[in-house]
């Protein structure tokens, strides 16, 4: 079932109640690296991660001196609506990417996989802080992230290449909440590369 494509007789759509509550988050793994990297094509065709660089995140994302998380956004048929990645090191967190398909915007799954690495970011890694790029062109990931309690703290120039784009760089300090419900229709972040 593609829940992007279904009509409303049909199964449930990616905006449904049923249909979000359907996408789970659960542990990126090796054999999730092909569907993340047709995932990647889609959102971010410029720039886009290879397959190696996915299998050296996901190295470093086990065992007791895991450094990573990485979590997949999967439906019911298995394909996969989002992900999103965390590094930490020290105590300082990094969200290195976040991507939701378009099919799945406004279904609150960018602030499920948000809430998610960054309870992972306190629970498993102990950060008192959390740091991400976001780009200049992006105010909807940047509300969605203000949301959550990052502020903007600087500006990387040229970052995003080869599109020569600048970058936000947002903080959030530990124990900062949403604003509002974190399942606003508005806070899908499509594609959000960080790193």
């Amino acid at each position: 079932m593609n829940l992007r494509n279904t009509g409303p007789t049909g199964p449930p759509t990616a905006t449904t109640p049923e249909a979000v509550a359907a996408v789970a988050l659960r542990e990126m793994r090796w054999w999730d690296i092909d569907a993340v990297l047709g995932v990647e094509q889609v959102l971010f065709p410029q720039d886009a991660w290879s397959a190696g660089m996915f299998w050296s995140e996901l190295a470093r994302a086990r065992g007791p001196r895991a450094t990573r998380r990485y979590l997949v956004a999967a439906a019911l048929d298995g394909s996969l609506a989002g992900y999103g990645g965390l590094a930490a090191v020290d105590g300082v967190g990094d969200i290195q990417t976040v991507g939701v398909l378009p099919g799945h915007e406004g279904t609150g799954l960018g602030s499920r996989l948000l809430t998610a690495l960054l309870a992972a970011a306190e629970s498993e890694f102990a950060c008192h802080q959390v740091l991400l790029e976001v780009r200049v062109d992006n105010p909807r990931a940047q509300r969605l992230y203000e949301r959550f309690g990052f502020e903007t703290i600087g500006v990387r120039r040229g970052y995003y290449q080869p599109g020569n784009v600048d970058a936000y760089v947002m903080r959030r300090h530990r124990r900062s909440a949403p604003a509002h419900d974190e399942h606003d229709e508005h806070d899908e972040t499509q594609g959000t590369r960080h790193a």
